[in-house]
């Protein structure tokens, strides 16, 4: 079971993708319960962003390497070529993999007390240094001036299927700007785009209310 938490799916079929789906749901439901645990006072709100920045991409990569898995990493030959072992999508999958891997050759308990430990720093150290991402001050922000919400289109997408960019159009009516970002993922996308308009938002609400005071 730990060799295929540690294969890549360009190198067989018998590979860790399945794994990765059920060690995703398992660290968020037991990095969620820490987190609750720890911040009894925090809002839904700051838990969820709370969860967000513990668990995603770049912080799974982190530990990986910390783990040292992408010296132990399967891969295909087109991935050793292009240095996969070193890539952060890769890492994260590899993470969530093991995690699944220990869960099925242990119990529960075994598995919740490894990722408690291996966060444990992490969510002690989480409060006051989380800030709201760009879309959701952005959304805020038109949420209290009583305006419609942005709206993200997707407008393209290139690369192949494990290096894909994508391209997203933020737009806000009420206020005449639109904005594109680009991003590995399409919430990276449109964090981008939302963190590109939100200073000509508040610019365009500040001069809205000047006009107004006029």
């Amino acid at each position: 079971m730990l060799e295929q938490a540690l294969t890549h799916r360009s190198a067989g079929r018998r590979n860790n993708e399945r794994l990765e789906f059920l060690g995703d749901a398992l660290l968020n439901l037991i990095v969620a319960e820490f987190v609750y645990e720890q911040y009894p006072r925090a809002s839904e709100g700051d838990m969820t962003r709370l969860r967000a920045a513990l668990v995603n991409g770049a912080a799974l990569a982190e530990l990986a390497r910390e783990e040292e898995l992408g010296e132990s990493l399967v891969l295909g030959p087109g991935e050793l070529k292009t240095g996969g072992f070193r890539r952060e999508s890769i890492l994260a999958d590899t993470f969530e993999a093991l995690i699944a891997a220990v869960y099925l050759d242990s119990d529960w308990f075994t598995c919740r007390t490894l990722v408690r430990r291996l966060f444990a720093s992490r969510v002690l150290e989480a409060e006051g240094k989380v800030a709201k991402d760009p879309k959701t001050t952005l959304q805020e922000l038109m949420q209290a001036n009583a305006l419609a919400l942005p709206v993200y289109d997707l407008v393209a997408t290139q690369g192949d299927d494990h290096e894909k960019v994508f391209d997203v159009l933020c737009c806000i009516e009420a206020l005449g700007l639109k904005m594109q970002g680009r991003g590995g993922s399409r919430r990276a996308a449109e964090q981008s785009a939302a963190e590109g308009i939100l200073g000509e938002a508040r610019a365009a609400l500040a001069e809205r209310r000047k006009k107004r005071k006029a």
